[in-house]
């Protein structure tokens, strides 16, 4: 893997040994930023499921303010961390080691830009991330009525993960059909590449 533009333009990326973690190939990062370019200058950034720390690295190549990345598998953690300090990013980048759901049960925003790339076979990451990110700016009692069982979700009740007008990438295969609509999230765009997909989601803007 290598950066595709940017301040870190053509770097080597270490992925992470074996094939628990499945890297996004350079092909679907260029198709990636080629939408995300207008929104990533001075942007905060969140990268979920992060792995090698690829699309969030190129996120600061470009000219993201900060990114967080947030993954507990310990041989992809060993491959971001070393990413970052080959290419010296310090300051701008934040390291998150646990689980996604704990992550955006104690976490504040606001992001402009959130993306998710979860093991394809594990629908329900799919499912609970997007169904948080949905209501995590309500108000608690909406998100109450949106979640059905808020007990057992983390996050219910915290507000600001997502900037107004922010944008949520989902990485996913070709064949498998998210829901058009998370909460306020509302999917905008989709772009298929071979077997795999990116499903872009808006956050509706305040009225």
């Amino acid at each position: 893997m290598r950066v595709i533009a940017g301040r870190f333009r053509s770097r080597v990326l270490q992925a992470p040994a074996g094939i628990a973690t499945r890297p996004s190939s350079d092909r679907l990062r260029e198709t990636l930023f080629n939408v995300l370019t207008p929104r990533i200058d001075g942007a905060r950034f969140l990268d979920l499921y992060a792995g090698s720390g690829a699309v969030g690295i190129e996120a600061l190549s470009r000219g993201a303010a900060e990114v967080v990345f947030v993954e507990r598998a310990a041989a992809a953690l060993t491959a971001l961390r070393a990413n970052l300090e080959k290419l010296g990013i310090r300051a701008e980048a934040r390291v998150q080691a646990g689980t996604v759901r704990a992550f955006l049960g104690r976490t504040e925003g606001p992001f402009d830009v959130v993306f998710l790339d979860p093991p394809y076979d594990a629908a329900e990451e799919y499912e609970s991330t997007l169904r948080i990110l949905g209501t995590r700016n309500r108000s608690p009692k909406s998100q109450n009525r949106d979640l059905g069982h808020p007990q057992n979700v983390a996050g219910a009740g915290i507000e600001g993960i997502l900037a107004e007008g922010a944008l949520v990438v989902v990485e996913h295969r070709r064949k498998d059909r998210l829901e058009d609509r998370y909460g306020d999230l509302t999917r905008t765009r989709l772009l298929q590449q071979g077997d795999a997909a990116l499903s872009f989601y808006q956050r509706a803007s305040a009225t």
